[in-house]
């Protein structure tokens, strides 16, 4: 099997088509067997002066290998779901968690680390080399290595059940996202859609051997309802579909529930907190993160949602008042969308819709890909023949005087069977091997836009072209690190409330003038945006940021608050009931479970850390204020951004970085500013 198995072969990129499920779990299994073997030997022939080459370099390679063969599952799972895969990653996933536990709770390799660290040697070492020895230490700390045995069992069990809870929660939010469908005959239900929603319907219905349209919760399809369906019974009834997946409520009631699945990931949360000596869940997450505490955090997103409020209110009288206008004296969640498009038009003359002619997906990346060239001084092209696993992904090469820096793919289009949202994922790291040789790191970019229909490109909605954006802002991240240590380069070692940073940075250009130029032209006639549109657009810009800001303050607050007070008797819609009352100003009916589909804290990484996002908005939005005063499109304070964010990756703390780019600490002024929130504004 080892010879026939691509997963443990040495490849440059992984061999998408020819990995199948029964490849996972020999590979893994004989790989982590390998490792621990490895590991003993290294450890047994530790010289007595400890050295990086002898300890973290060893290391450093056998995560590759792992990586490099774990990647590439991980990935398919996330973009590829099918049973066979999703049992074959999910048998894996406990073996993975008891491999990680093992080592961070290893005395000896323990010993060895803080031996280097206080090593004469360690004197000399790079900045980044220290950083990664300091969050060695802390990591084994917060993987319980001072525990006492029992306990240190118990952590294990606790990191492999939260493995396989937040793994189901996902694939049930999946599995519930494809499990409503609304088969459509009569177009006459159809009515204000437009003409690329409706092909799409058709489209998807036509695949699957039907007549008519088929509306499905996949976010092209659910997005295109809420915005443009005349019919409101039809918007109430995709909106309680959508809004009740993967629970106790709407029309698949108690199908792929994750109600219980989130008690219970919070419970072990809680546990996991208290063994290591943490009053609750969010103080561990703060261990690792940029914040000081949760009252920081807390302060910071209250501030916010008290400057905000006002603003929300006035946005949300504004569409009741509109409502009314038209008829509506009972404005409902599933009527905001709608309304709210018919606002924007009514006031500024510009929909969404409209725009998107602007933005066929070629022009848009090569708009993306001038403006980073020209900041970053790379250039970027487009490579043929590579081995992938769906036909409409893109692989694309950084280069830099000629030479590689890193590659990325870019899977862009919602499709059955791929997770909903949108992420960038590491799917090599950037390091010097043993033999001195830099291998380049390379990135997965995956968005859900919708794709290509009726023999026209696929066309992009402005908040579109802002996901696509983002997501390549973490790319660079990734990609353009100058870090040769796997522990600091690209994202690895970056705090959690600092990674948002370049992505939300890259955002900005969607909005300049100088930017829109180069991303914009008619995918007929190739016509630039005309200036009245852009006007538009730009006077539109903040249109309900007031209402936007709440609701992700919303999201945050009670992100924060479950995992800092779970376990006071509350339950889950309890305490979101409590952020709504102090930050919401239209509380969605009571029977939306918003929660059971909130992947980010029980599935993702941002347990306790989604006000990640506001933080570090605030950071990006002055980093920008840079770019306002200077050119946004000046070389050489790209070159600046570069060199002090990108290039440096997780080898010093954000605020140092930030520090060094901006000249002083973030200040909050530019994002209210940018989200039209400032006092001022009132």
């Amino acid at each position: 099997m080892t010879a026939s198995n691509p997963l443990l072969q040495n490849f440059d990129l992984p061999p998408y088509s020819l990995i199948k499920p029964e490849h996972v779990e020999p590979a893994i299994d004989t790989i982590l067997a390998e490792s621990r073997v490895a590991i003993a030997r290294l450890l047994a022939e530790q010289p007595a002066t400890p050295s990086w080459d002898a300890l973290v370099q060893p290391l450093d390679e056998l995560g590759a290998r792992l990586g490099r063969a774990w990647g590439p599952v991980s990935h398919l799972n996330a973009v590829c779901n099918n049973p066979e895969l999703r049992a074959a990653y999910e048998a894996c996933l406990s073996k993975l968690s008891e491999y990680w536990t093992e080592l961070g709770q290893n005395r000896a390799l323990f010993d060895a680390y803080e031996a280097l660290a206080e090593s004469p040697s360690a004197e000399g070492f790079e900045v980044a080399q220290k950083t990664i020895l300091e969050h060695a230490l802390r990591d084994f700390r917060l993987s319980g290595i001072d525990l006492p045995e029992a306990e240190q069992k118990r952590y294990g069990e606790i990191q492999m059940k939260l493995s396989e809870l937040t793994s189901r929660f996902s694939n049930q939010l999946l599995d519930a996202t494809q499990a409503w469908t609304k088969h459509v005959v009569d177009e006459a239900q159809l009515a204000g859609l437009t003409d690329s929603a409706k092909a799409q319907m058709k489209q998807a219905a036509g695949a699957k051997g039907l007549d008519g349209w088929l509306i499905s919760l996949e976010f092209p399809s659910y997005y295109a309802v809420m915005t443009y369906a005349d019919d409101r019974a039809l918007r109430e009834e995709v909106y309680t579909a959508y809004s009740t997946r993967a629970s106790d409520q709407g029309p698949n009631a108690g199908q792929h529930d994750n109600g219980p699945l989130m008690e219970q990931i919070l419970d072990l949360r809680q546990e996991l907190a208290r063994l290591l000596g943490f009053g609750n869940y969010a103080e561990l997450s703060l261990a690792t993160k940029m914040a000081e505490s949760t009252d920081q955090v807390l302060g910071f997103l209250h501030d916010l949602a008290r400057r905000s409020k006002p603003f929300a209110q006035r946005d949300l009288d504004e569409l009741r008042a509109f409502a009314a206008e038209q008829g509506l004296n009972d404005l409902q969640s599933w009527d905001v969308g709608y309304y709210s498009e018919k606002l924007r038009q009514q006031r500024y003359s510009i929909s969404q819709e409209q725009v998107r002619a602007w933005f066929p997906v070629d022009k848009v990346l090569s708009g993306l890909f001038s403006i980073v060239e020209r900041l970053y001084g790379i250039q970027i092209v487009e490579l043929e023949d590579f081995d992938t696993w769906h036909p409409d992904v893109r692989l694309f090469e950084i280069q830099e005087n000629g030479q590689r820096v890193g590659r990325f793919f870019f899977d862009l289009y919602a499709r059955a069977n791929k997770r909903g949202g949108a992420w960038m994922d590491g799917a090599r790291d950037k390091r010097r091997s043993a033999q001195g040789e830099v291998i380049s790191p390379v990135a997965n970019l995956v968005c859900n836009f919708t794709p290509a229909v009726n023999g026209k490109p696929a066309l992009l909605t402005h908040d579109e072209v802002t996901t696509l954006f983002h997501e390549f802002g973490h790319g660079l991240h990734h990609l353009l690190t100058r870090v040769e240590h796997a522990g600091a380069s690209g994202i690895n070692g970056v705090a959690w409330d600092a990674v948002e940073l370049p992505s939300q940075f890259m955002e900005n250009w969607c909005w300049e003038p100088e930017g829109l130029a180069l991303i914009s032209g008619h995918y007929e006639t190739g016509e630039p945006l005309p200036q009245d549109l852009l006007d538009k657009m730009l006077a539109a810009k903040n249109f309900q940021s007031g209402l936007m800001m709440v609701r992700q303050l919303e999201f945050s607050l009670f992100d924060f608050e479950l995992h800092t007070t779970h376990g006071d008797s509350r339950g889950v819609y309890d305490v979101l009931g409590a952020v709504r009352d102090e930050v919401a100003v239209l509380v969605p009916p009571a029977w939306n479970r918003f929660a059971n589909s909130f992947a980010h804290i029980f599935a993702g990484g941002y347990a306790a850390g989604y006000y990640s996002y506001k933080w570090a908005e605030v950071l990006s939005a002055d980093a920008f204020s840079r770019f306002e005063e200077e050119g946004v499109l000046n070389p050489a304070t790209g070159r600046a951004f570069r060199e002090a964010i990108l290039a440096r990756g997780g080898s010093q703390e954000p605020m140092l970085l930030f520090v060094d780019f901006r000249g002083r600490e973030p200040s909050i002024d530019a994002l209210l500013r940018h989200s039209g929130l400032s006092e001022e504004a009132a």
